[in-house]
């Protein structure tokens, strides 16, 4: 589908990100589509990570780094908004599932309301702990087991536990750093299948190494070289017919 014909949830104007005085991502302007997936793909180092840093707010967390030029969330730059508000409204999951160790099952999918001092009814709770981990399809795995620790689940149900616990506070586009890299082919196939489902629901950019996997799930594909945005389409149109030679280098195994 053409980018033109769709509603953008993100777009960036001239964003560069910096880390002390190295330039990790340089000048970039994209625009993304709301509820499809979207892929970042590059070599290692190109700055991808940081990108998807930026969109939350996360980048700044790291001492010494910046940000200049605009992010938009729809209409509203987010670098002028509180960052606690832009990341309820932009989740993350992480390369490495990361439950809170000292909390439960139950307890982790809940979290984020804690950490933004929500405090919930018990009944709301409860159907909010069950509709994110339906939606991470998770809940007939672990409805019985609810108050376990979220550590003692297998390395896959624990990313799908993180996703069920950025999900919970009803973000309007979720994150993923390369998801499924820690996971073994049977729990990453059932991740790739969820985000295609998610994205009915909710906008998902990802950063993906892996080429197959990008072609499977994703809408669009934005490839990143040294921190430079190098070309963004849709996902078999980049495939089949890059427009620029790094790409088809980049996808055809010349470099990565």
């Amino acid at each position: 589908m053409s980018l033109e014909r769709l509603p953008i949830i993100f777009r960036t104007e001239d964003l560069c990100a910096y880390y002390e005085d190295f330039m990790a991502i340089k000048h970039i302007n994209i625009k993304i589509p709301q509820k499809q997936v979207t892929a970042l793909m590059g070599p290692s180092g190109c700055g991808k990570t940081t990108f998807i840093r930026c969109l939350n707010r996360l980048h700044e967390l790291t001492p010494g780094a910046r940000i200049t030029g605009s992010i938009y969330l729809r209409d509203q730059n987010i670098l002028q908004l509180d960052p606690i508000v832009v990341r309820r409204r932009v989740g993350m999951v992480f390369q490495r599932p990361n439950p809170f160790p000292t909390m439960t099952i139950y307890e982790n999918v809940l979290a984020g309301y804690k950490l933004l001092g929500i405090r919930l009814p018990r009944n709301e709770a409860d159907e909010i702990a069950e509709w994110a981990l339906r939606k991470a399809a998770l809940w007939e795995e672990v409805k019985d087991i609810l108050h376990r620790r979220g550590t003692f689940l297998s390395g896959g149900q624990q990313q799908r536990l993180c996703i069920a616990r950025a999900l919970a506070v009803k973000p309007e586009v979720l994150l993923m750093d390369e998801p499924t890299s820690a996971l073994d082919p049977k729990s990453s196939l059932q991740i790739e299948n969820l985000i295609v489902e998610l994205k009915e629901t909710v906008t998902i950019v990802i950063v993906t190494h892996n080429m197959p996997q990008a072609g499977r799930i994703s809408d669009f594909t934005a490839f990143f070289y040294l921190g430079e945005l190098v070309e963004f389409g849709p996902t078999a149109e980049l495939f089949t017919n890059p427009k620029d030679p790094r790409t088809e280098e980049y996808l055809t195994g010349k470099f990565s």
